[in-house]
């Protein structure tokens, strides 16, 4: 397995993030192993990074693969900025933190980020796919879902982050109003036949490529298919068909 470029060019195989979202290191090696060579990144997150630590992005990074570290970084700026030098040292190509943590934090982030021997990539995480605009009136946010997306987005940019996560529904706006130089990573894509799970602003994966993903982060469709593989081949075949009809 070849180590990904995220700034690519990608084929359609290249642009799967599958993530990782199992309990331990050994089901997180199983799933890795299993799709050698049709999925080059994978996600490590909150729930396998806490239990098993820094030794998960080693393993995976053994297998030639990139590392897409998602523990959503939202602090005081001098702790985000050395947490984004700690994730670097380990070899990660991309890691999240959270645009809602503002300017003074993303700039440190970025900061932490130009101090690495080998920098990552980071991804500001705009709004989470699982909150509508029903969700962000709770905690004080009235403005639509898009608006906040392209308005913490803009922020992120200005603070010279290099991508952002959003839902494939701000993908369009996101890629119309900060032009292609900025990295665009879509979870919450499901195929036309499947379900949304808990991803409120879910879209396929045709749509998302379309409109200007990047790279589209992929969980249950493919770690709960009874033949991963094959769910890895069904989603490339959907991003290819995206890509050609852009």
């Amino acid at each position: 397995m070849s180590m990904p470029n995220p700034r690519g060019p990608l084929t359609p195989a290249e642009k799967i993030i599958c993530a990782l979202d199992v309990p331990t290191l050994d089901d997180a090696i199983r799933l890795v192993d299993s799709l050698e060579g049709r999925v080059h990144w994978f996600k490590i997150g909150m729930e396998l990074f806490t239990r098993e630590g820094p030794p998960a992005v080693e393993t995976i990074l053994k297998r030639r693969a990139g590392v897409f570290l998602d523990l959503k970084y939202h602090d005081i700026p001098a702790t985000a900025e050395r947490a984004v030098a700690s994730a670097g040292a380990l070899g990660v190509s991309l890691l999240t933190v959270h645009a809602a943590g503002g300017s003074a934090m993303l700039e440190a982030c970025a900061r932490g980020r130009d101090s690495c021997q080998t920098p990552p990539a980071i991804l500001a995480v705009t709004v989470l796919t699982s909150l509508d605009s029903n969700a962000l009136s709770t905690v004080g946010i009235e403005r639509p879902v898009e608006e906040q997306v392209l308005a913490i987005g803009t922020l992120a940019k200005e603070a010279g982050i290099d991508g952002l996560v959003a839902s494939p529904r701000e993908v369009a706006s996101l890629r119309h109003t900060l032009g292609d130089d900025i990295l665009i990573v879509t979870p919450g894509v499901r195929l036309a036949s499947g379900g949304h799970d808990d991803h409120a602003r879910a879209e396929t994966p045709q749509t998302a490529i379309h409109d200007g993903a990047d790279l589209l982060v992929i969980g249950r469709p493919i770690r709960d298919a009874p033949d991963p593989r094959l769910a890895a081949e069904v989603f490339a075949q959907a991003i290819g068909q995206g890509t050609a009809s852009r």
